[in-house]
């Protein structure tokens, strides 16, 4: 397999692997990795492929993902130093006023501790603003992550899912009053969702060094290719909380793009998950793409995208774009 590649987070001098690994869904699910051991298996397999860097956030399975992966971390007897780990606060855990839905302070310094105790770490290395939240001053929400960092219970902070605006909103406060700066944005980006990382960002890598944590690379599975005849059991569409997913996994005209893909991804000789990744961490300004896998048979394999991105040409880059879009 190929030599994983690290690049700067942003313009910042953290390192991150161009593939990563990430929680949602999978931990603390029992349908998926249940236990501690189970996700050691996954975390063992992603860092002997060279990733260095695992995502989580309190919203994933209501905190308990955070407990598996920082038992997990435990279970392999990992040293600090060598491994770079994430959360993410907006949703809250309590449904109750300050407690869901905001960026206030009370909630983010409550939230910090309270990953940190499920994690059983000191700090995070990663810590994200995981939605936007309107009813709060932005000045508020700024204030409260640059706190965090210079309590050193995060080394640096981002968002998740913010508008251009928001994100340099949110820098203009932090440069006036000398805070820490949101570092990162987590979206959404894959060949079928493109406009917000390739356009609505495009100011903000030039401008402030904007990184970014690219999550759902495969769209949600349907860049596998294992929709194109309907729903298969045990997917993750089939998962109770996941039915809204459905109909996007199964809509006609996104699964003739897929199917369009496959085409190309069978004469370079990959699999369709392959070139789906490989196309992602080829747009330079991605520092990373997160991946998800439910055993270590599947990070193995979503590691060998390292393989196809030497395959990826510029030919075959606009083959793709017009299948993309149109």
């Amino acid at each position: 397999m190929a030599q994983m590649e690290y690049r700067r987070l942003g313009r910042s001098g953290l390192q991150v692997s161009v593939l990563s690994l990430g929680s949602w869904v999978t931990f603390a699910n029992a349908d998926q990795i249940e236990t501690a051991h189970q996700a050691a298996e996954c975390l063992s397999a992603a860092k002997d492929a060279g990733v260095n860097f695992f995502d989580n956030a309190e919203g994933y399975a209501a905190g308990e993902s955070e407990r598996v992966m920082g038992a997990a971390f435990r279970e392999l007897g990992w040293k600090r130093h060598e491994y770079i780990v994430s959360t993410k606060f907006w949703g809250g855990l309590f449904d109750m006023p300050n407690m869901k839905q905001t960026l206030n302070r009370k909630y983010l310094s409550q939230a910090i501790d309270g990953s940190l105790e499920r994690f059983g770490l000191d700090f995070v290395d990663l810590v994200y603003c995981h939605r936007p939240d309107r009813r709060t001053p932005i000045e508020e929400t700024v204030w409260a992550m640059s706190d965090m960092i210079t309590q050193g219970k995060a080394l640096y902070w981002g968002t998740s899912e913010w508008a251009a605006d928001e994100i340099r909103a949110a820098y203009d406060i932090a440069d006036k009053y000398n805070l820490h700066k949101p570092l990162m944005e987590q979206p959404q980006y894959n060949i079928l969702w493109r406009d917000r990382v390739e356009k609505e960002y495009k100011g903000l890598y030039r401008d402030i060094g904007l990184g970014t944590t690219i999550w759902s690379p495969l769209s949600s599975g349907l860049l596998t290719g294992k929709y194109l005849h309907g729903v298969p059991e045990g997917s993750r569409a089939t998962l109770p909380g996941y039915e809204w997913l459905k109909d996007t996994l199964t809509n006609e005209g996104r699964n003739k793009k897929v199917a369009d893909l496959k085409v190309i991804a069978d004469e370079l000789g990959i699999s369709l998950t392959q070139l789906s990744l490989a196309w992602c961490a080829k747009n330079p300004n991605v520092s990373t793409v997160i991946t998800g896998a439910s055993s270590a048979a599947q990070v193995r394999e979503n590691m060998t995208a390292l393989d196809a991105m030497p395959l990826l040409t510029k030919e075959i880059m606009d083959r793709i774009d017009l299948i993309s879009f149109f």
